[in-house]
């Protein structure tokens, strides 16, 4: 059968005996000498082509069939099978009354029956026979779930006995609680959901790094990875966002054969079709072989297989190949007619082939993805397969099942309700025990305990190790030093200068060599270490390289030479800020996914965290992560000559949206020290499911020693930095981050220059100010009868009077949450709004008037309205420090 030449069509076979003579002995070896030395003489072949100046074609993408043929498919036993067959029924049935109900009696509480209509016979083989639980041998697999099918996994934890028929009735009503997360949401089901996934892109590329992180720990002698298996469901439209493929290099270059990519084919996005012109499925084929992955395509059914071995011409093979993707749609919308002249009409060799198929056979002649017998083979073929990832290219209809309610329909994925007739059909179609008289109602089945069925489902899954999806709550406790273990930041610096950049450096080293956490500590860097001074941690802990360092560095004999080891403990990104993020994740969700605590600091240029990759940020507090995200270069005029794609104005501001993320923006080596040793002990001692974001400076001055009795106030977000010294005129200083030191310069201005005494504030903790206010105003809100709370901020400003001026290297929006914080006081803010530029730190503070001139203006001015100086002064301070009031507005500049 000369099937596997239909990649070649543009050539003409003058000699076609001489070409089956080729094929003849190909087959040969594949039967005498296996597949690896069928592979060594391909290769051999190739090789001696190109040098003989032959084009060769990469042949990445193989004839639409099925990668595993019939002889070589594994199988379980028949019993087994249809008992399988069975319960899927229940599964299938709940999933589908789940989301009907809930839509019949709250209208546009919205939720997906197409999606998991479609891959329900790939999940039930892997609940079955493939998914690890919690007490298998090496620990749980990791079942990254497609988002919209979350009602088959509820529908499934029912049929099990995890869930209730109350949660299931609650799908989508989670506000009184005890309801089901409209996806899968760590955050919302903590024992339940292990990671989001709705979000499109997001899944696959966390999950390569997860599968990436169990490797690293492996290689570190932390945690062995076993055979634990990463498994990434994803729809084929999904491919399209570029965060889904874009971890396959780093897959394929580091071998991660713990990582498995199930692709849901069902040629169907949102709207229409995936490819409707062209073929995903051989689209995702030549992206992923040619990445390196190992591609299992499954498309057609067994049904299929004994007409495609009738085919001794090839021409099925070929008809089928040239039928796009919107074909294959259109067939199955509209019936076995349109099939049968589809495919087999307008050749007699073809109608020949299936004459004594009745249209009901040909219209059950099913696609890869809905037969458990083609999916176990592939799965059990990816499980085995060592030395690369593998995905399985499964081909499905979307809303398989429903009928006229939207099977295969354009509009199938926003399907939310099912009429009589398509209940029915969907319950023969199944074989669901249910009677006519109730299939309105929509009840929720399960079989009964005792039964065959809740048997085998107790069986399999104790056999597998337990519950999936399931998330571990625990964590596990770490010893975190002491602040007297900081000494060296919390310290004066005396005359030497060093910005906040370098004592997190210093801060970082010391962790990396206590006895209790130092092996926990990861590292993570987007290729930026020499730029934040973080090159000396290559020679002293190396980066994490699978095969070692297989070339001699052309830095070796430097001091801070870049070392590769397997057992690196510095995680090195590359170029890719949503890579390192990911990692991040891995990290930061270890203590849950891993069962073991790791602390991950990555470092990043600030303007390229929460802009760049905020959705992952997002996910990430969903999931519980538990870490430090380290915005240096932060500030919009302390990153001088960058310009304005790299200064940060507002990335504090967007870490305010993210509820369980606590921002600082420390000035002082001391309040970093603090607040990084508070969150190491929040996370990881007590516990707390919080993450931290922290802004650091590439400012160099001088550090001073941490005042007495400022812990709290730090870590509450405001502290008195220096009182005031006794005259009748006073202002309230405030600011934050470098422009602190613009404060403290203004703060001497005004003395010297006007007689004006200040108060001076630092403020690390803006947000926390800001929630500490919601906190209380929400508690004064709901108990009137009660003693009114204050906010911290409110009750430490009692008795320091004045006019307040608050400063930042920010967009002013970001200390405008506090303002309300401050009723009896006239408050003035200046921030940094506008797109940055270019220049001296200086001239950009002056630019965006936060500089210390500005500062004194302000207050001047403040004070002035107030009466509490005379008229005429702010004039006279524009005149002597030379500021142009004509000047354009910065934020529109």
């Amino acid at each position: 059968m000369n099937k596997d030449i239909t990649n070649y069509k543009h050539v003409v076979d003058n000699d076609p005996e001489e070409t089956r003579d080729w094929i003849d002995s190909l087959k040969g070896v594949i039967e005498h000498e296996g597949p690896e030395k069928t592979d060594f003489l391909l290769g051999a072949l190739t090789d001696t082509a190109r040098q003989q100046g032959v084009d060769t074609s990469p042949g990445i993408i193989s004839p639409y069939a099925n990668t595993i043929p019939p002889s070589e498919q594994q199988y379980v036993s028949k019993e087994e099978s249809l008992t399988a067959m069975r319960v899927a029924s229940y599964v299938r049935w709940n999933a589908m009354a789940m989301v009907a109900r809930a839509n019949r009696d709250y209208a546009g509480i919205g939720g997906h029956i197409a999606s998991f209509s479609s891959a329900s016979a790939i999940y039930e083989v892997g609940f079955n026979w493939f998914f690890k639980g919690p007490d298998a041998e090496f620990g749980p697999d990791l079942v990254f779930f497609q988002g919209h099918s979350a009602p088959g996994m509820y529908s499934r934890a029912f049929v099990e006995g995890r869930l209730t028929e109350e949660n299931l009735e609650k799908f989508r009503r989670e506000a009184e609680g005890g309801g089901l997360s409209s996806y899968p949401h760590p955050w919302l089901m903590p024992d339940f959901w292990q990671f989001p996934t709705v979000s499109m892109g997001i899944g696959p590329l966390t999950a390569i790094h997860q599968a990436r992180f169990m490797k690293y720990l492996d290689a570190r002698g932390l945690k062995d990875a076993g055979d634990r298996k990463v498994w990434i469901f994803m729809g084929d439209g999904e491919s399209d966002e570029p965060e889904s493929l874009s971890g396959l290099s780093l897959a394929a270059r580091e071998n991660l054969d713990n990582v498995i990519c199930v692709v849901n084919c069902n040629l169907q996005r949102l709207d229409g079709p995936v490819r409707g012109n062209g073929k995903i499925i051989q689209e995702l084929e030549g992206k992923f072989r040619g990445a390196g992955w190992n591609v299992i395509k499954v498309i057609w059914g067994t049904e299929w297989d004994e007409i495609l071995e009738r085919d001794s011409k090839g021409l099925l093979v070929k008809k089928l190949a040239s039928l796009v993707d919107g074909d294959f749609q259109s067939i199955r919308a509209k019936g076995p007619e349109y099939l049968r002249e589809k495919i087999f009409g307008d050749d007699p060799y073809l109608k020949d082939l299936v004459k004594d198929k009745s249209d009901k056979e040909l219209w059950q002649m099913t696609r890869g993805g809905h037969d458990p017998r083609k999916i176990y083979a592939a799965f059990q073929r990816a499980v085995e397969h060592k030395g690369q990832p593998t995905v399985i290219l499964l081909k499905t209809v979307k809303g398989y099942g429903m009928g006229r309610a939207g099977e295969a329909s354009m509009g199938t994925h926003n399907q939310k309700k099912m009429d009589l007739d398509s209940l029915k059909a969907f319950r023969d179609r199944y074989h669901v025990p249910l009677e006519d008289s109730k299939l309105e109602d929509l009840p929720f089945l399960r079989p009964e305990e005792g039964s065959e069925e809740s048997v085998f489902l107790e069986n399999q899954r104790k056999l597998l190790g337990g519950p999936v999806p399931y998330r571990r709550k625990e964590t596990e406790k770490l010893k975190i030093p002491e602040i007297s273990s900081f000494k060296a930041l919390t310290a004066s610096s005396g005359d030497r200068e060093l910005s906040t950049t370098m004592a997190f450096v210093r801060l970082l080293t010391a962790l990396i060599k206590d006895k209790n956490i130092g092996e926990r500590i990861v590292p993570i860097i987007p290729d930026e270490a020499r730029t934040f001074g973080m090159e000396g941690l290559f020679r002293q802990i190396g980066i994490y390289a699978p095969a070692g360092q297989l070339y001699e560095p052309a830095d070796g004999d430097s001091l801070m030479w870049y070392r590769e080891d397997k057992r690196g403990q510095i995680l090195e990104e590359g170029i890719t800020e949503a890579g390192a993020i990911a990692s991040w994740m891995a990290a930061a969700t270890s203590y849950s996914v891993n069962n073991l605590s790791m602390i991950p600091f990555y470092t990043f240029y600030s303007m390229f965290g929460f802009q760049r990759v905020g959705d992952f940020i997002w996910a990430a507090g969903d999931s519980r992560a538990k870490g430090f995200l380290m915005g240096a270069t932060a500030g919009k005029t302390t990153l001088n000559g960058e310009g304005l794609q790299h200064q940060d104005g507002h990335g504090l501001l967007i870490a305010s949206t993210h509820p369980n993320c606590l921002a600082y923006d420390p000035v002082f080596s001391y309040e970093l020290a603090v607040i990084i040793q508070d969150g190491m002990n929040r996370m990881y001692a007590k516990g707390e499911d919080i993450f931290y974001y922290i802004t650091l400076m590439n400012e160099n001055y001088t550090q001073p020693e941490m005042p007495a009795d400022s812990r709290e106030g730090i870590l509450k977000g405001a502290y008195i930095f220096r009182k005031k010294k006794g005259s009748k005129t006073v202002v309230q200083l405030m600011g934050s981050g470098t422009i602190f030191r613009e404060v403290l310069s203004a703060a001497e201005m005004l003395e010297q220059d006007y007689g004006v005494d200040a108060d001076i504030w630092s403020l690390p903790g803006i947000n926390q100010l800001h929630r500490d206010g919601v906190e209380v105003e929400r508690y004064n809100r709901l108990n009137p009868g009660k003693r009114k709370k204050v906010p911290y901020l409110t009750e430490v400003l009692k008795g320091h009077d004045g006019p307040v001026v608050i400063s930042t290297d920010y967009i002013r929006s970001y200390p405008e949450q506090i303002r309300r914080l401050i009723p009896e006081a006239r408050v003035t803010i200046l921030g940094t709004d506008g797109f940055g530029r270019s220049d001296t730190r200086d001239n950009l503070r002056s630019f965006f008037e936060v500089d210390r001139y500005h500062i004194v203006l302000a207050a001047l001015s403040a004070l002035e309205d107030s009466g509490e100086i005379k008229k005429g002064t702010a004039a006279d301070a524009i005149k002597r420090y030379g500021i142009d009031p004509a000047r354009p507005e910065p934020s529109i500049s």
